[in-house]
């Protein structure tokens, strides 16, 4: 069933088509034409990941046949409900649309040369079954400049969206950089604030060190019975350091949380974002540790968020949380896979590691509960974040978040938000 803001979306997107299409250069064989419709259809598939190419192939097909019908009837007063002549045009929206699902998909769009490559292709062979199909049904003799001619405005049309995409490309990095540059100059700042808070965690150190010393000598005085004068002494340096531990620790805590609540309540940004940022820092680290892994996100429905922060602590510790589930020895796998249901918003985050007994299953989300161990090193994971994603979910974002796993099959974490909770 499609969405009401996908039904919007792919009548907006054939209407767009449509009208480009009425941009043609026509020939005297049969009502052969070529429009400027196929390269909006072509950068309107390269930019809309949900849309799917060949239903829209057929509905836009449809679309135009409609127009044309229209236009018939509206400049030549000639009403009819069928027009063989239109009706054969469908069959280029369809070959071309199959070619283009085909051929390109989200690993290879990137490469515009290749992309040119395939469309240039797909427009040839569309208009060559078109103008073949056309000169059997009207009897006409195929000359062997019309494939001259039609490869040329297949070049034509092609270098056409190159050029466009090319530059929607660069245009779309150079915000994307300009919005890196804009919030690390923001976290330079929050570095410096916290630095301060630092500052005074530092000095507490002291204190505590102190603060044990004079403990463990009042232990002792007291154990051996001995020097009871200093006794006194000794309680009131331990009450003192006390004091000052407290002092230092909520001044330091009452900067953290106007950095945290003010600094980082900031502008909206792009849930794409946020994970092409997340994307690049998980792929270094899993390099760094050495280990085979792909990250693959999917984001079906886009949105702008102020809760960009929270959203990346979550991912982040899920994707860190797969990494450490993932062994070296494996060919190892991590989606993130985010769609719009109704008014909630889904992500999905599987991956195919060494997965969790069904009967702890329950405790994943339990402080310090951890599945994972270093066996060169002995270490065990702190068993945090999940605790973490837990409580941001549940408390900061109003969401759900459950767990399905199971050994050797790999561990599947839902994450249910309202979309109201999100969007801005």
């Amino acid at each position: 069933m499609i969405k009401v803001k996908n039904k919007k979306k792919i009548l907006f997107v054939a209407m767009t088509i449509t009208a480009f299409s009425q941009i043609y250069l026509g020939f005297s064989q049969s009502d052969f034409r070529v429009s400027a419709g196929i390269i909006a259809y072509t950068i309107a598939m390269y930019n809309f990941d949900d849309l799917k190419p060949i239903p829209m192939g057929i509905i836009t097909a449809i679309f135009i046949y409609i127009a044309r019908v229209l236009m018939l009837a509206i400049f030549n007063q000639h009403i009819v409900i069928f027009n063989l002549s239109f009706a054969i045009e469908i069959i280029f929206y369809i070959s071309y649309s199959i070619i283009y699902y085909l051929f390109i998909d989200r690993k290879n769009k990137d490469n515009l040369n290749y992309v040119f490559f395939i469309i240039t292709i797909a427009d040839f062979i569309s208009n060559t079954i078109e103008i073949i199909v056309r000169s059997f049904v009207y009897s006409l003799s195929l000359q062997p400049k019309i494939f001259t001619t039609i490869l040329l405005v297949a070049v034509l049309r092609s270098t056409i969206v190159w050029i466009v995409l090319y530059f929607l490309k660069n245009y779309k990095l150079l915000l994307i950089k300009e919005e890196h540059e804009k919030r690390y100059r923001k976290l330079l700042w929050i570095m410096s604030q916290l630095k301060t808070e630092a500052y005074l965690m530092e000095k507490n150190m002291q204190n505590i060190e102190d603060l044990m010393a004079d403990s463990y000598k009042l232990y002792e005085l007291i154990n051996l019975n001995e020097k009871s004068e200093l006794w006194k002494e000794y309680s009131l340096n331990i009450a003192r350091n006390i004091h000052e531990i407290k002092k230092e620790n909520a001044l330091a805590i009452r900067g953290i949380l106007d950095v945290t609540e003010k600094e980082l309540n900031d502008e909206k940004m792009k849930f794409s974002i946020i994970m092409s940022i997340l994307h690049e820092t998980v792929i270094k680290e899993i390099k760094r540790i050495g280990k085979n892994i792909n990250l693959h996100i999917q984001i079906d429905d886009d949105f702008y968020t102020e809760k960009h922060y929270y959203l990346m602590s979550v991912f982040r510790n899920l994707f860190i949380n797969s990494i450490e589930a993932i062994p070296k020895s494996y060919q190892g796998d991590i989606f993130l896979i985010q769609k719009k249901l109704d008014d909630k918003y889904i992500f999905i985050v599987k991956d195919n590691g060494i997965g969790i007994d069904e009967k702890e299953i329950d405790d994943i989300f339990n402080p310090g509960f951890s599945t994972k161990i270093n066996y060169e090193t002995g270490e065990v994971s702190r068993g945090l974040g999940l605790t973490i994603v837990k409580k941001i979910v549940e408390e900061e974002l109003k969401g759900e978040i459950r767990a399905i796993s199971s050994i050797k099959d790999g561990t599947e974490i839902t994450i249910m938000v309202h979309a109201e909770e999100l969007e801005v």
